[in-house]
């Protein structure tokens, strides 16, 4: 992988961690390197999900793509918050 890449890995991160977080509702108790590690896991889950099902690639934007994405940022950013409610 080339800087370029992994320089964009973690801004689509930053973008997929932070409307994960937005969706989900309330104060979220995890710091904002979490959030973006939870957005680079979405995203790159999200692709893997999306070229499963062969909606990666269409014309235009990949609203597919990111709906997978943001849902499972807001899925991790939910259960992060969780683990952090307990402790």
């Amino acid at each position: 992988m080339e800087i370029s890449g992994i320089i964009s890995a973690i801004v689509i991160g930053i973008v997929i961690g932070i409307l994960g977080r937005l969706v989900v509702p309330g104060r979220q108790r995890i710091g904002i390197l979490l959030t973006i590690l939870v957005g680079i896991v979405a995203a790159l889950i999200g692709s893997a999900i999306a070229n499963a099902f062969d909606v990666a690639d269409t014309n235009g934007v990949d609203w597919i793509e990111w709906l997978i994405q943001i849902g499972l940022a807001a899925l991790g950013v939910a259960a992060l918050d969780r683990t952090r409610a307990r402790h």
